[in-house]
């Protein structure tokens, strides 16, 4: 089992109910479990168009190579609506691998780690809140990141009656 990443983001719809019903989604694949799930956050659009967006980043451990994933990935991101008329665009949904355990690559359809991983508040802020002390070989330490950030509009929204940044969100039922 590899431990990987993966970043959630929206704009189009009810991004809160479709990033929920996304992490269901993956969370009923026996091929991985969802050991934690941070809390949304609302950010302005970082070179894109459109309104807020809606985040939240998940730590998995899978069974799936990282091709694997992104197909699952993408599967749940077509379910949903998703559409890719140009860069960037105004998305219903979009799921990145932002690391997967092992795995440094740099080829056209999956580049990991995510190659602005460092870069988004959106991806560092949810990330650092389920771990805190997450590191990469080539990086160092992400929270050492974060200054560089500060200017980007985000907002950790409120959250009622869930576990956000625990672990152990989804466990499977064992019958």
């Amino acid at each position: 089992m590899a431990r990987a990443f993966i970043g959630f983001g929206g704009n189009i719809g009810d991004t809160r109910q479709f990033i929920t019903d996304a992490i269901v989604c993956l969370a009923l694949r026996s091929e991985l479990q969802i050991l934690a799930k941070s809390c949304f956050y609302q950010s302005a659009p970082v070179e894109a168009t459109g309104g807020d967006y809606v985040n939240a980043v998940i730590e998995i451990e899978t069974q799936l190579t990282p091709y694997g994933l992104l197909h699952v990935c993408q599967a749940i991101e077509q379910e949903f609506g998703r559409e890719r008329p140009y860069s960037n665009a105004p998305r219903t949904l979009d799921l990145d691998i932002l690391f997967f355990e092992g795995v440094i690559q740099n080829e056209t359809e999956l580049i990991l780690p995510h190659p602005r991983i460092i870069e988004r508040s959106f991806v560092l802020l949810p990330l650092l809140e389920i771990a805190p002390d997450f590191f990469l070989p080539d990086l160092g330490e992400l929270k050492t990141y974060l200054p560089k950030v500060a200017h980007q509009k985000i907002e950790k929204l409120p959250c009622k009656n869930c576990n956000c940044g625990e672990k152990d969100v989804y466990r499977p039922s064992t019958h």
